[in-house]
């Protein structure tokens, strides 16, 4: 490929890039982090009451 036909590629690119990041995370998304995050905060917890498993000594 030519150099002309690598940077409009690469113009494209950047431009598609920009726009994906401009749009966010959705909120749905955010919630079922925010879900996940409890989860293991909580599976954290139970492993801390001193129950640890065989990789945590």
């Amino acid at each position: 490929m030519s150099r002309d036909v690598q940077s409009k590629i690469g113009q494209h690119l950047r431009a598609m890039y920009d726009d994906v990041v401009r749009q966010g995370v959705p909120d749905r998304f955010l919630d079922l982090l925010s879900q996940l995050d409890e989860r293991e905060g909580a599976a954290k917890g139970e492993k801390s009451d001193g129950s640890a498993g065989e990789n945590e000594r």
